[in-house]
Formats: C-alpha cells, sequence, structure tokens
C-alpha cells in the first residue's frame, strides 16, 4: 500500500523521509496554502461572518504539485505542526487537495522514528474546534486590520496600519516610556565596613552592608546623613551582635516554554525572540549534524505547559543516575506546576535524547543551533534533579559610637549538595545588591572586630527598565497578549511597522508609534484595553475547547468595532504626522523628495503631487558586497523575512541572512556576519567548522 504524509516544512519532510526510509512518501505544503484574498475583505458579514478561502498566490503551483501526488496514493495523512494554524492548514489541505477519508491526521509531538510511527498508527478526524478557533482569530485580525488601518493611514501617516494584538503590545511599549519620563530619581548612599577578626594576622576581610541605627532600618537619603553616618563609624568600637546558621535549599527551573525559553535566549544567548524562536524551530525540525545526517533533536516548540512525558522522565531519571550518581536522582519524577491560563496541549520544550549531549554535538552544528541546544538541554536535565543545598549564615554586626549602635548585615552561602547545579559550569552566584558572599567566616556572637576601611557610594534610583525582547515576552505572556506561537511575531511586526525601534535590546517607541496608540487609546480603546485583549484570547481557548460556536464571538465584537469606526470617521482626530523629507531632489521639479509607505513598501514621491507625480524607488545601502565591492541593500521575502543581497544583481548574484561583512573568511572562504555584542562589532564565519573571529576597530 502506497501512503504519503504531507507537512508543513520542507526541511521537516526530509527528516521524516530519512526516518521512514522509501516505504512512505513525505511532502510539504510549505505552510498556509489558503487565506483570505489579499484585495477584499474576504468576509461575508451578512451571515455569520463567512470566510471566503482562496489559495495563496506564491501556493498555486505547492497545490498542482501535491493534488498530482495525491492521485498516486492509496493513503495520505496530513502531519502538520500540532496547534491551531497547523489544524487549519491540515483542513485546508484536505479540502482544497479533496483528500478522501475521515481519519487522515496523524499528530506528534516530537520528530522521531518512534513517534511518527506510532502517529501513524493512530490517525484521527480533523478537530473542527481547533479549526474554529484559527478562523476567529484570522477573521478577527482581518476585520480590525482591513476597517481601521485605512482610518490609520488617512489621519496619522500613509501605510500606517493597526493589528489586534500588536496594538495591546505598542501600549505596553509606549506606557513604559511614558513612566521613564515622568520618574524623578531619588538619592541614596550606599554604605560598607571593611572588617577583620581581632588577632586574625592573616587580615581576612569581609565586607558589611550599614542597615539600621538602634535597631531601626536606616535608608541614607543624602549626603548630609552620609557624612554624619561615615564620621560616626570611624571611631565605633565592632562586634558580631547575632549569627544566624543553618541550611537552605535551591530548587530547579521547570523545563522550558516558548515564553521562556525566549526569555533565556535573549538573556544568555542575545538572540532577539525571532531568531530564538527560529533556530529553535530548526532544531524541532531536523539539522544537519555531521556525521548523523538529518536529525531532529527537540520536542514541539510552540508550548506554554512545563508537562514532560512520564516516560521521558523516568528515563531522565535513570540518565542522570548513570551519569552524575545516584545522588542527583530524586526517588520520582520532578512535577512542575503549568499555569491555569495554559493551553496545555504540549509537553515542555526538551531533548528527545538525552544521549544526544551538547558534548557530542559542538562543532557538528551551527554555533546558534548549538548554543540554544545547549541551554534547552541543561535547562530539562537540571529540572530533573535534586534541589541544591547550601549551609547559610546570616550576620548582624553593631559599631557602637556614644550610645548609639550602627548595624550592619552579612549574609554568607557555601555549597552543602550541589544538586541540579551539577549540570551547570557555575554553581554559586554571588548577590552583589544582597550583600552575599560564597564563603562563610568564621564568627561568633560577642566577637570584636578591627574596622580596616569604611567605603560609601552615592547612588539614585532608576526608572523602570525599557523592555527587551525577553521582558516583552514575559509581560504579554503575564497579561495574556499572544500566544506562545505568536510573541516573536507581535515584536516582529511592531519593528518592521516601524512603530518600535531598538538600542541594544532595549525596545523604544517611535514618533509614529506613539502617534498610532495615542490615536486608538482615543477612538478604539477597547483594542488597546489589556484586559479585553486578554479575555478575547481565552474566549479563543473556549472555541478551541468546543464552549462557543466562532462566529459568536464575532458577532459580539462586530458591532463595538463599527461603532468605534463611525466615531473616529467623523472626528478630525490627531493631526496628520509630516512625510519624513529626503535628501534626494526630484529631478523633474527640484523639490527635496519625501518618504511615503506603500503596499510594497517605502518609497520617494515628489511633495508637489499631483502637479508632480515623480517618484523613486529606495534602495537602503547596509555595506559592501563581499563578491564585487558593490553596495549591499537590505531586502524582503514575501513572507516577511529580511535579507541582504549585492545592489548590482543580477551582474551580482550575492545574498546572505545574515548582514554579511565585506569581505569572506580568510580561513576558509566562507561569508562573513557581523555581530555587535557590549558596544564591540565583530566579524564571524559563518561556517559551523570554522570559528575565525575579528574585532573591527571603528574610527
Amino acid at each position: 500500500m502506497k501512503r504519503l504524509i504531507i507537512v508543513e516544512s520542507p526541511s521537516k519532510a526530509k527528516t521524516i523521509q530519512k526516518y521512514l526510509g522509501g516505504d512512505i512518501a513525505v511532502l510539504a505544503s510549505k505552510g498556509h496554502v489558503c487565506d483570505l484574498p489579499q484585495r477584499s475583505l474576504g468576509i461575508d458579514v451578512e451571515h455569520h461572518f463567512k470566510p471566503e478561502y482562496v489559495v495563496t498566490p506564491d501556493k498555486v503551483d505547492t497545490i498542482k504539485k501535491l493534488a498530482a501526488a495525491v492521485k498516486k496514493y492509496d493513503e495520505v495523512y496530513l502531519a502538520t505542526d500540532p496547534d491551531r494554524e497547523g489544524e487549519a492548514i491540515s483542513w485546508h489541505l484536505k479540502n482544497t487537495l479533496g483528500i478522501e477519508g475521515d481519519k487522515v491526521r496523524v499528530e506528534f509531538h516530537e520528530i522521531s522514528p518512534k513517534a511518527v510511527r506510532k502517529a501513524l498508527e493512530e490517525p484521527r478526524s480533523i478537530d473542527m474546534n481547533i479549526v474554529d478557533s484559527q478562523q476567529a482569530r484570522r477573521v478577527l485580525d482581518r476585520l480590525v486590520g482591513y476597517k481601521i488601518s485605512p482610518i490609520l493611514s488617512k489621519k496619522i501617516r500613509g501605510g500606517a496600519s493597526a493589528g489586534r494584538v500588536q496594538s495591546a503590545a505598542l501600549k505596553m511599549i509606549v506606557e513604559r516610556e511614558k513612566e521613564i519620563r515622568a520618574f524623578v530619581p531619588e538619592e541614596y548612599w550606599n554604605i560598607f565596613a571593611l572588617l577583620t577578626k581581632d588577632g586574625d594576622k592573616k587580615r581576612n576581610l569581609f565586607k558589611a552592608a550599614f542597615a539600621d541605627i538602634n535597631g531601626k532600618k536606616v535608608k541614607v537619603t543624602d549626603k548630609t546623613l552620609a557624612d554624619e553616618v561615615l564620621s560616626a563609624l570611624k571611631t565605633a568600637k565592632y562586634s558580631v551582635d547575632n549569627v544566624k546558621k543553618g541550611t537552605s535549599s535551591s530548587k530547579p527551573a521547570p523545563p522550558f516554554t516558548t515564553s521562556t525559553m525566549q526569555q533565556e535566549a535573549s538573556h544568555k544567548l542575545n538572540m532577539t525572540a525571532e531568531r530564538s524562536i527560529r533556530v529553535a524551530q530548526q532544531l524541532y525540525e531536523g539539522i544537519n549534524v555531521e556525521g548523523q545526517g538529518l536529525t531532529a533533536l527537540i520536542t514541539y516548540i510552540r508550548t506554554d505547559s512545563v508537562r514532560v512525558s512520564p516516560d521521558f522522565a523516568i528515563d531522565s531519571l535513570s540518565f542522570i543516575a548513570q551519569n552524575y550518581g545516584k545522588e542527583y536522582a530524586p526517588s520520582k519524577q520532578n512535577f512542575y506546576k503549568t499555569k491555569d491560563s495554559a493551553q496545555d496541549a504540549h509537553e515542555a520544550i526538551r531533548p528527545i535524547s538525552l544521549d544526544q549531549t551538547p558534548k557530542e554535538l559542538e562543532g557538528k552544528i551551527d554555533r546558534d543551533q548549538y548554543r540554544l541546544y545547549k541551554l534547552i538541554y541543561e535547562r530539562y536535565l537540571a529540572s530533573q534533579m535534586k534541589d541544591a543545598l547550601y549551609n547559610v549564615m546570616n550576620v548582624h554586626i553593631v559599631g557602637e559610637n556614644e550610645g548609639k549602635e550602627y548595624g550592619f548585615t552579612l549574609k554568607g552561602r557555601s555549597v552543602l549538595f550541589k544538586g541540579y547545579t551539577a549540570v551547570y559550569s557555575v554553581t554559586v552566584e554571588n548577590d552583589e545588591d544582597d550583600n552575599t558572599i560564597a564563603t562563610l567566616p568564621d564568627l561568633n556572637e560577642g566577637e570584636k572586630l578591627s574596622l580596616e576601611k569604611l567605603e560609601h557610594e552615592q547612588k539614585f534610583t532608576k526608572p523602570p527598565a525599557r523592555y527587551s525582547d525577553a521582558t516583552l515576552v514575559k509581560a504579554m505572556e503575564e497579561n495574556g497578549i499572544g500566544r506562545p506561537s505568536t510573541y516573536a511575531s507581535i515584536i516582529s511586526v511592531l519593528s518592521k511597522r516601524e512603530y518600535t525601534s531598538k538600542e541594544g535590546k532595549n525596545i523604544l517607541p517611535t514618533t509614529l508609534g506613539e502617534a498610532v496608540c495615542e490615536y486608538m487609546e482615543k477612538f478604539f480603546s477597547d483594542i488597546m484595553n489589556l484586559s479585553f485583549t486578554a479575555r478575547m484570547e481565552g474566549a479563543l481557548d473556549k472555541i478551541a475547547e468546543g464552549g462557543q460556536q466562532w462566529y459568536e464571538l464575532i458577532e459580539a465584537f462586530y458591532p463595538i468595532l463599527m461603532k468605534r469606526i463611525e466615531v473616529a470617521m467623523k472626528n478630525s482626530g490627531t493631526e496628520k504626522l509630516p512625510d519624513e523629507v529626503s535628501e534626494v531632489v526630484c529631478d523633474k521639479c527640484g523639490a527635496k523628495m519625501v518618504v511615503k509607505e506603500g503596499k510594497y513598501g517605502k518609497f520617494l514621491a515628489c511633495p508637489n503631487y499631483p502637479k508632480c507625480k515623480n517618484i523613486k524607488k529606495i534602495i537602503e545601502s547596509v555595506g559592501k558586497c563581499p563578491k564585487c565591492g558593490g553596495d549591499v541593500v537590505k531586502k524582503v521575502t514575501k513572507t516577511g523575512k529580511t535579507f541582504y543581497g549585492c545592489g548590482n544583481y543580477p551582474n551580482c548574484d550575492f545574498l546572505s541572512w545574515d548582514l554579511p561583512a565585506p569581505y569572506y573568511c580568510p580561513e576558509c572562504n566562507s561569508i562573513m556576519r557581523i555581530t555587535t555584542k557590549d558596544g564591540v562589532k565583530s566579524y564571524v564565519c559563518t561556517s559551523k567548522t570554522c570559528s575565525h573571529k575579528e574585532i573591527v576597530e571603528e574610527s
């Protein structure tokens, strides 16, 4: 019997094909094949908001090839991703390709031979509740975008557009910026005493932080008080007032969800949310591992659950006992509570096999793939191990002077049992703000101390930090804005629409972004309301669970939307932002051309339109081509991905997904990419087998 499996991704298709061999064919749809039409609303608002689906123009050839293939096979299975988008893609494929039979949907959460073959043995029907949830989301987003964007374009700036979830995220960024602007810093002083035990010939110093006067906590808020305290401390008599010793434990963090993975990848690997999800997708679908070929390394990456398969957890305990020692393996699986708002449809993100250690893969896969896999692997392995144990000591020291007791605190900690921290290279981290030290000085109550030195520093309170990719993802998750599959795309869309910009990792609203946010707040407050957006997400979850008809949600929302639109259209609203003036002179009338936004991006137009209708393309040079020396320009694919190509095309065919350096790697002749970390610019070879790197000295 000839069988065909259709998946979304070509790389996923190749990996499954390798695992199954030649007895089953595997083809890819390359994502969605059907959508609402591009040039019309495509929604019948008079009849339960029925959507009009069409084959997307760039998938016409794909559908023809798949339709021809379907006729050749006895059984056809749809193995798109195990989420709402994947379920909808399977539904569209079944209808468009005329696939017969009911149980044609197969679902697996990791791409391994065992998981794929098991899924093929248990095909199911397409879950229309999940499909309806996706339809509701798509119709909601189309109504908001199609109805509001023309108003923004007219009232704010040409090309401005609205998004249902993106608008709520933009509000968070703008409000944070307003908090920063309104912030008034407050002065405070830190005072430290460097002390040693009386009679200690080695003069072992420890640093204690000033905390109180006569047992009452004191915050030093000005120089006058700081000088007064310092003066008294210089001649004070110091002794140990109180010593508390004990033990404490530290629990491992749960395995990654999509959100926590993106946060840690940003903090520790300096990856944007978009980059980390793209690399994770590669690890899930399968990558070329030197000596192994195409290999999938992790489970499905779009999840809000910290649940782990009991079978895999049991295997993990055996692995831990064998590789770290029995004392590191709990007697039973560690369980973690998934948030009440989570869909919990999939396991946490974990490695498919613990035998595929990061050490085994180092140098055999791409650098970013290795770094992210190591992060996921270690986080999972640590989550299944015993707690770390510490000896802890809290010391209160007093400096007595003229009847006053000036109190200092000292906290110490040392490792008693490494526990889960054995997975990581660093087991104890000092917390300077808490004045915690990683050693325990031998101190006893009543012991006399000598003052060696006083230190002090003036500081000012800081405003809330601007959002980074990591903190914005965390905030969106906490506020119920978006879902694991959309966090990265929300951040990316805000940037591409130029509503936000970046300074290092910090996300800032642009003038355009603030203007759009202000206008939306004024006329479309529901869409900007975080609670409203979260309730809509909850309603979509309810539809997916079969608790509500999808069109009922739209029927409740649409009248509110249209009322808001009516008010906005009647009101003059915000004064339209002026067009950005360029330095390019119109070669027809001599005026300085302005930047306009059109369907296909930005372009230059004469400000004297309609008298002068001259327009020009904008070519943004971002560097020099390593192949011919011409200008490298930033370009965007039909799906919105950024890449870099030579401006001399077709005479030069150079292109790269990474921002390229102006010359090839001198070691292996591969493309070099430009990276910047902590303000230092470097050229780094993109070959996974070459480690060549050059720091760029900028004049």
